[in-house]
């Protein structure tokens, strides 16, 4: 896959720069550009020629979505997330003389075209869902079905994120996007969800009529992940058939749910630290790996295949320390044949869909006391895209396999 851009009659060896730029939802502004050198025939392809500079170098085809970055001057630590997936992503590429790398408003650009990036494929159906009190969208792929499903958790920001449950859609997977944190029913009572609500969503796929309720996944990234190995292991009325973890961690209190994970969280907030950038690292909270098995999830008891995803530069969680003990307590126990772990070097917390742009740190707004803070992430940016990559394609594969 590639921006298929392509620049005809420029002058032989003339030197450009095609840049990206996008408008956020939230109204800020993206750029990325790189540099390049038209060939003997005046022609330059993103395809197959190289960037010698700029926001990402060599041959990449879609360095013009994954390097964008917020432009000068922007507030610090945002975050890309596409709000709406009714409608497309824009970015306008443009296209100007000589190697430039700011003042771009300034200069008259040769050429431009406005490209679209859809996360709903063509024929994938968006369904609102209220039953069982739920919070959450359902998407489901083109054509008869039963389909596979897959209940999509994201982390402990909150909010009806609806963009990863899209894509998977239009692979194929129905996939129910679910808010737990910041619901209607938390919002109308005041308080946070229990079990049950995990399985009301569980037991709403099971039942629809175009969802084979034998081939049930849960994918959980951040927070999310607590969940997801919580229900996998003790839930009665789940049966998974497989779970995907992203980022994530098996330490918490074994009884209870939700509020008792928070509460937990919060009780060890002393062992935060703050960087000389006055930046959040939460990485230190759950550690070091409890010996209790009180506050971990007893992993050897896990009967469904699991694939977990670690960034080994993640600042926010203890994703790989938690990795090693959930392969060692797999190990004692005799399951771990059901264990694929995947690792990235110089990859953060935030491991999205491809070609989202990384972000190291970013603005995060606390559920339990509405307070923002700038929080690490961790990652380099050139890594973390090509391990939002090669996941994403690692993952869909192990799906396909396992649903």
């Amino acid at each position: 896959m590639g921006l298929a851009a392509l620049v005809q009659k420029a002058p032989p060896g003339a030197q450009l720069t095609v840049r990206s730029h996008h408008h956020s939802e939230d109204k800020h502004d993206w750029e990325a550009f790189g540099h390049y050198i038209c060939d003997s025939t005046g022609a330059l392809n993103l395809s197959e020629d190289p960037s010698l500079g700029g926001t990402y170098e060599g041959v990449e085809p879609m360095g013009l979505l994954w390097s964008l970055r917020p432009v000068p001057g922007s507030k610090p630590g945002l975050r890309m997330r596409k709000t709406s997936v009714v409608t497309p992503m824009e970015v306008t590429v443009s296209v100007y003389p000589g190697h430039l790398s700011e003042g771009f408003s300034e200069q008259r650009a040769l050429a431009a075209v406005v490209v679209e990036r859809w996360y709903m494929a063509p024929g994938v159906r968006r369904i609102p869902v209220t039953e069982h009190s739920l919070t959450a969208t359902l998407f489901l792929p083109p054509g008869p079905g039963p389909f596979p499903a897959i209940l999509d958790l994201w982390g402990g920001g909150g909010r009806l994120l609806e963009y990863r449950a899209a894509l998977l859609a239009s692979h194929g997977f129905a996939a129910l996007a679910l808010d737990y944190l910041t619901n209607e029913l938390t919002k109308t009572t005041g308080k946070m969800v229990e079990n049950d609500y995990f399985e009301a969503a569980y037991t709403f796929l099971e039942q629809h009529p175009e969802i084979d309720g034998s081939r049930i996944a849960m994918w959980g990234l951040s927070f999310g992940t607590a969940i997801t190995f919580k229900m996998a292991v003790y839930s009665k009325i789940m049966k998974l058939k497989c779970i995907v973890i992203y980022s994530g961690s098996h330490i918490q209190p074994v009884d209870g749910g939700l509020k008792e994970i928070m509460g937990h969280i919060v009780k060890n907030q002393h062992k935060c630290r703050i960087n000389e950038k006055q930046e959040l690292i939460w990485h230190d909270i759950f550690l070091p790996i409890p010996t209790d098995p009180a506050f971990k999830v007893d992993m050897g008891r896990l009967q469904c295949p699991l694939l977990v995803v670690v960034g080994l530069d993640d600042q926010n969680w203890p994703a790989y320390e938690s990795a090693m003990d959930i392969k060692e307590m797999m190990e004692e126990a005799g399951n771990s044949h059901l264990l694929t772990l995947l690792t990235y070097p110089n990859t953060g917390h935030l491991i999205e869909p491809p070609y989202t742009p990384p972000t190291r740190a970013g603005l995060f707004k606390t559920v339990l006391r509405n307070e923002t803070c700038m929080l690490l992430w961790g990652g380099e940016t050139v890594p973390h895209a090509r391990a939002q990559e090669d996941a994403w394609r690692k993952t869909l594969v192990y799906l396909r396999e396992y649903l």
